[in-house]
């Protein structure tokens, strides 16, 4: 038997690493959905705001003023501003539309500055975290693999995680030659997927966020 074919996204391939049952009932069966809290509605109203000063130079509301040196710094790197970029790469890292047939991956990057001319992008995701202690940069990895196949004259980009509470940038440099290795070990966990499908397994991983978790038939949930 053939697994069926996925569609994943960084957000997506987490929710399996923290636990396959999670993953199975939110992604699979889409029976629980994780419901929006007061952070996650802070970070899209942030999100909003960062995309309309950026594009349409929007004045910043007054409780997001303490974005807005950030957002002026991003403003003056040269090159075109795009903001919330849908991204689609195949299973052969072939650029297509975020919702494509034949899409394997897709994201979406807060904003990419592109510099076509030099060969240089910028790509930045917003965090609305208090602090960057738990930066994950492998969400920047899959973003640059992705505007590298988008845009190929772009040979370098220069990526950050911006947590605009803290005004931390945790940066990276990513290279055109090496988007292969990039995508290398996502692959093999969206293979554990793949053969999760393929097997109807799906173990529940037990940890103190069990008792958020919306999947209220796990025994393992304690809410």
């Amino acid at each position: 038997m053939t697994a069926k074919p996925i569609v994943w996204s960084f957000s997506s391939l987490k929710t399996f690493q923290q636990c396959p049952k999670k993953y199975y009932h939110t992604r699979i069966l889409k029976t629980e959905r994780e419901p929006d809290t007061v952070a996650t509605l802070y970070g899209k109203s942030a999100h909003t705001v960062a995309e309309e000063y950026i594009l349409n130079k929007t004045p910043i509301p007054p409780e997001f003023e303490y974005m807005k040196d950030m957002l002026d710094q991003l403003n003056a790197i040269p090159g075109e501003k795009l903001c919330e970029v849908m991204l689609g790469l195949t299973k052969d890292l072939e650029p297509c539309e975020f919702n494509a047939d034949d899409v394997w991956w897709h994201g979406i990057a807060d904003l990419v500055v592109l510099n076509e001319e030099n060969g240089i992008a910028h790509s930045v995701d917003y965090k609305t975290s208090k602090n960057s202690r738990y930066a994950d940069v492998k969400q920047l990895d899959l973003v640059a693999t992705a505007i590298f196949a988008k845009y190929p004259k772009i040979k370098t980009i220069k990526s950050a995680l911006l947590f605009v509470v803290s005004k931390d940038f945790v940066k990276a440099t990513h290279h055109a030659e090496m988007k292969d290795k990039y995508i290398e070990k996502p692959a093999q966990d969206v293979a554990r997927i793949e053969a999760a499908i393929e097997n109807g397994v799906w173990n529940p991983i037990t940890g103190p966020l069990c008792r958020f978790c919306p999947v209220k038939v796990c025994e393992h949930n304690r809410s």
